[in-house]
Protein backbone atom coordinates (compact mmCIF):
# COMPACT_ATOMS: atom_id res chain seq x y z
CA UNK A 1 0.00 0.00 0.00
CA UNK A 2 1.46 3.42 -0.95
CA UNK A 3 2.80 5.46 1.92
CA UNK A 4 0.44 8.36 1.23
CA UNK A 5 -2.57 6.14 1.97
CA UNK A 6 -1.19 5.14 5.36
CA UNK A 7 -0.71 8.65 6.71
CA UNK A 8 -4.43 9.56 7.06
CA UNK A 9 -5.03 6.33 8.98
CA UNK A 10 -2.16 7.11 11.36
CA UNK A 11 -3.46 10.63 11.90
CA UNK A 12 -6.95 9.29 12.60
CA UNK A 13 -5.54 6.84 15.17
CA UNK A 14 -3.76 9.71 16.93
CA UNK A 15 -6.98 11.73 17.09
CA UNK A 16 -8.92 8.77 18.50
CA UNK A 17 -6.21 8.22 21.14
CA UNK A 18 -6.44 11.85 22.25
CA UNK A 19 -10.23 11.60 22.55
CA UNK A 20 -9.96 8.45 24.65
CA UNK A 21 -7.50 10.09 27.02
CA UNK A 22 -9.37 13.37 27.40
CA UNK A 23 -12.91 11.98 27.53
CA UNK A 24 -16.04 13.13 25.63
CA UNK A 25 -17.11 16.74 25.42
CA UNK A 26 -20.20 17.91 27.25
CA UNK A 27 -23.53 17.69 25.47
CA UNK A 28 -24.97 20.94 26.84
CA UNK A 29 -23.36 23.28 24.28
CA UNK A 30 -20.30 25.52 24.35
CA UNK A 31 -18.34 26.15 27.53
CA UNK A 32 -17.77 29.61 28.98
CA UNK A 33 -15.56 31.62 26.67
CA UNK A 34 -15.57 29.01 23.90
CA UNK A 35 -16.02 30.23 20.35
CA UNK A 36 -18.53 28.62 18.01
CA UNK A 37 -17.00 26.12 15.59
CA UNK A 38 -17.00 27.02 11.92
CA UNK A 39 -19.53 25.30 9.66
CA UNK A 40 -17.86 22.67 7.52
CA UNK A 41 -18.89 21.88 3.98
CA UNK A 42 -20.24 18.36 3.58
CA UNK A 43 -18.02 16.15 1.41
CA UNK A 44 -19.16 15.26 -2.07
CA UNK A 45 -18.76 11.79 -3.62
CA UNK A 46 -15.49 11.23 -5.39
CA UNK A 47 -14.80 8.33 -7.70
CA UNK A 48 -12.12 5.84 -6.66
CA UNK A 49 -11.65 4.79 -10.29
CA UNK A 50 -12.59 7.90 -12.32
CA UNK A 51 -12.37 6.10 -15.65
CA UNK A 52 -15.09 3.70 -14.52
CA UNK A 53 -17.31 6.40 -12.99
CA UNK A 54 -20.65 7.34 -14.49
CA UNK A 55 -20.57 10.23 -16.90
CA UNK A 56 -24.05 11.55 -16.17
CA UNK A 57 -24.88 14.38 -13.79
CA UNK A 58 -28.59 13.66 -13.74
CA UNK A 59 -30.53 12.67 -10.68
CA UNK A 60 -30.56 9.02 -9.47
CA UNK A 61 -32.90 6.92 -11.55
CA UNK A 62 -32.59 9.08 -14.64
CA UNK A 63 -30.83 6.35 -16.62
CA UNK A 64 -33.69 3.91 -16.06
CA UNK A 65 -36.34 6.48 -16.87
CA UNK A 66 -34.82 7.28 -20.27
CA UNK A 67 -35.81 3.81 -21.43
CA UNK A 68 -39.45 4.85 -21.19
CA UNK A 69 -41.23 7.59 -23.13
CA UNK A 70 -41.83 10.77 -21.11
CA UNK A 71 -45.25 11.09 -19.45
CA UNK A 72 -47.95 12.64 -21.61
CA UNK A 73 -50.47 15.19 -20.28
CA UNK A 74 -53.91 13.94 -19.35
CA UNK A 75 -56.48 14.82 -21.98
CA UNK A 76 -59.35 17.15 -21.22
CA UNK A 77 -57.76 18.77 -18.14
CA UNK A 78 -56.55 22.34 -17.76
CA UNK A 79 -55.01 23.72 -14.59
CA UNK A 80 -56.13 27.21 -13.64
CA UNK A 81 -54.63 29.78 -11.27
CA UNK A 82 -55.45 27.71 -8.19
CA UNK A 83 -53.12 24.91 -9.28
CA UNK A 84 -53.73 21.21 -8.74
CA UNK A 85 -55.16 21.86 -5.29
CA UNK A 86 -58.17 23.56 -6.90
CA UNK A 87 -58.99 20.62 -9.15
CA UNK A 88 -61.59 17.90 -8.60
CA UNK A 89 -59.72 14.72 -7.69
CA UNK A 90 -62.40 12.59 -9.39
CA UNK A 91 -61.89 14.49 -12.65
CA UNK A 92 -58.15 13.91 -12.50
CA UNK A 93 -58.56 10.18 -11.85
CA UNK A 94 -61.17 9.91 -14.57
CA UNK A 95 -58.78 11.47 -17.12
CA UNK A 96 -56.03 8.94 -16.29
CA UNK A 97 -56.70 5.59 -18.02
CA UNK A 98 -54.90 3.71 -15.23
CA UNK A 99 -57.03 5.14 -12.42
CA UNK A 100 -60.32 5.51 -14.31
CA UNK A 101 -61.82 2.29 -12.83
CA UNK A 102 -61.66 3.88 -9.36
CA UNK A 103 -62.52 7.45 -10.30
CA UNK A 104 -66.18 7.36 -9.24
CA UNK A 105 -65.64 5.88 -5.79
CA UNK A 106 -66.51 7.89 -2.73
CA UNK A 107 -64.08 9.65 -0.44
CA UNK A 108 -62.92 8.00 2.79
CA UNK A 109 -61.42 9.59 5.89
CA UNK A 110 -60.05 6.55 7.74
CA UNK A 111 -58.46 3.14 7.04
CA UNK A 112 -60.53 0.00 6.70
CA UNK A 113 -62.88 1.33 4.06
CA UNK A 114 -62.88 1.19 0.27
CA UNK A 115 -62.67 4.50 -1.55
CA UNK A 116 -60.42 7.43 -2.33
CA UNK A 117 -58.26 8.93 0.40
CA UNK A 118 -58.14 12.72 0.71
CA UNK A 119 -55.62 14.01 -1.86
CA UNK A 120 -52.38 15.38 -0.47
CA UNK A 121 -50.26 18.14 -1.98
CA UNK A 122 -46.46 18.11 -1.73
CA UNK A 123 -43.68 19.60 -3.82
CA UNK A 124 -41.88 16.48 -5.06
CA UNK A 125 -40.49 17.97 -8.27
CA UNK A 126 -38.71 20.97 -6.75
CA UNK A 127 -40.56 23.58 -8.82
CA UNK A 128 -42.09 25.29 -5.75
CA UNK A 129 -45.57 24.10 -6.79
CA UNK A 130 -47.44 21.34 -4.92
CA UNK A 131 -47.98 18.06 -6.73
CA UNK A 132 -51.12 15.97 -6.20
CA UNK A 133 -50.87 12.59 -4.44
CA UNK A 134 -53.95 10.37 -4.66
CA UNK A 135 -54.43 6.94 -3.07
CA UNK A 136 -57.43 4.66 -3.46
CA UNK A 137 -58.21 1.53 -1.43
CA UNK A 138 -60.23 -1.41 -2.76
CA UNK A 139 -62.39 -4.00 -1.02
CA UNK A 140 -59.68 -6.64 -1.50
CA UNK A 141 -57.23 -4.61 0.57
CA UNK A 142 -55.21 -3.56 -2.45
CA UNK A 143 -54.36 0.12 -2.92
CA UNK A 144 -53.09 2.29 -5.74
CA UNK A 145 -51.03 5.45 -5.51
CA UNK A 146 -50.88 8.04 -8.27
CA UNK A 147 -48.93 11.30 -8.37
CA UNK A 148 -49.57 14.20 -10.73
CA UNK A 149 -47.65 17.37 -11.50
CA UNK A 150 -48.55 20.50 -13.46
CA UNK A 151 -46.57 22.11 -16.24
CA UNK A 152 -47.84 24.81 -18.56
CA UNK A 153 -51.42 24.41 -17.39
CA UNK A 154 -51.46 20.67 -18.12
CA UNK A 155 -51.58 17.69 -15.74
CA UNK A 156 -48.88 15.03 -16.07
CA UNK A 157 -48.95 11.61 -14.35
CA UNK A 158 -45.48 11.03 -12.85
CA UNK A 159 -46.06 7.96 -10.68
CA UNK A 160 -48.40 4.99 -10.58
CA UNK A 161 -47.85 2.08 -8.22
CA UNK A 162 -49.94 -0.39 -6.27
CA UNK A 163 -49.81 -2.89 -3.44
CA UNK A 164 -51.64 -4.21 -0.40
CA UNK A 165 -52.19 -1.86 2.55
CA UNK A 166 -49.99 0.83 1.01
CA UNK A 167 -48.50 3.39 3.38
CA UNK A 168 -46.62 6.40 2.06
CA UNK A 169 -43.88 8.43 3.71
CA UNK A 170 -41.60 11.25 2.61
CA UNK A 171 -37.82 11.36 2.89
CA UNK A 172 -36.92 14.90 1.94
CA UNK A 173 -38.33 15.29 -1.58
CA UNK A 174 -38.55 11.49 -2.07
CA UNK A 175 -41.47 9.14 -1.50
CA UNK A 176 -41.16 5.88 0.42
CA UNK A 177 -43.96 3.41 -0.29
CA UNK A 178 -44.30 0.53 2.17
CA UNK A 179 -46.33 -2.62 1.63
CA UNK A 180 -46.49 -5.75 3.83
CA UNK A 181 -45.27 -9.04 2.36
CA UNK A 182 -47.11 -12.34 2.56
CA UNK A 183 -44.35 -13.83 4.73
CA UNK A 184 -44.75 -11.16 7.37
CA UNK A 185 -41.96 -8.94 6.09
CA UNK A 186 -42.19 -5.57 4.40
CA UNK A 187 -41.25 -4.08 1.05
CA UNK A 188 -40.08 -0.46 0.93
CA UNK A 189 -39.71 1.26 -2.44
CA UNK A 190 -38.17 4.72 -2.67
CA UNK A 191 -39.06 7.05 -5.54
CA UNK A 192 -37.14 10.16 -6.61
CA UNK A 193 -37.97 12.88 -9.15
CA UNK A 194 -35.57 12.47 -12.08
CA UNK A 195 -36.76 15.36 -14.22
CA UNK A 196 -39.45 13.37 -16.02
CA UNK A 197 -41.14 11.12 -13.46
CA UNK A 198 -40.82 9.66 -9.95
CA UNK A 199 -38.46 6.76 -10.62
CA UNK A 200 -37.36 3.90 -8.39
CA UNK A 201 -34.02 4.43 -6.66
CA UNK A 202 -34.25 1.60 -4.12
CA UNK A 203 -36.42 -1.46 -3.52
CA UNK A 204 -35.72 -3.33 -0.28
CA UNK A 205 -37.49 -6.22 1.40
CA UNK A 206 -37.19 -6.68 5.14
CA UNK A 207 -37.93 -10.31 5.90
CA UNK A 208 -39.24 -11.79 9.12
CA UNK A 209 -36.86 -12.06 12.04
CA UNK A 210 -34.44 -14.92 11.57
CA UNK A 211 -35.11 -18.06 13.67
CA UNK A 212 -31.36 -18.36 14.34
CA UNK A 213 -30.09 -17.52 17.83
CA UNK A 214 -28.46 -14.35 16.58
CA UNK A 215 -31.87 -12.86 16.10
CA UNK A 216 -30.71 -10.52 13.35
CA UNK A 217 -32.95 -9.39 10.53
CA UNK A 218 -32.24 -10.78 7.08
CA UNK A 219 -32.09 -7.77 4.79
CA UNK A 220 -31.92 -8.51 1.10
CA UNK A 221 -32.50 -6.29 -1.92
CA UNK A 222 -35.83 -6.70 -3.58
CA UNK A 223 -36.46 -6.97 -7.32
CA UNK A 224 -35.21 -4.13 -9.48
CA UNK A 225 -38.68 -3.25 -10.73
CA UNK A 226 -41.17 -1.20 -8.75
CA UNK A 227 -44.71 -2.31 -7.82
CA UNK A 228 -45.81 -0.26 -10.80
CA UNK A 229 -44.42 -3.01 -13.03
CA UNK A 230 -47.22 -5.34 -11.97
CA UNK A 231 -49.29 -6.20 -15.07
CA UNK A 232 -52.56 -5.80 -13.20
CA UNK A 233 -52.90 -3.48 -10.20
CA UNK A 234 -56.32 -4.86 -9.43
CA UNK A 235 -55.22 -8.51 -9.25
CA UNK A 236 -54.41 -10.51 -6.08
Amino acid sequence: MPRRLLLPGAALFAVVAVLVLTGCAGTDGLGHGDSAPSVSVQPRPEAVWPAWAGRTSRAPGAEASTRQPPPQPLRGLKVHAGGLASMDVHAVLRADPRTRPLADRGMIDRPGRAGIRPPMFLDLTGDKKPDMLVAADTESGRSILAVYTERGGKVYPILFTSGRSVSVETIGPDLLVRTPCADGGEQAVRFHWDGARMSTVSDIKNYKRSPHPTGTDDRRPGPSGSPADSPSPWGP
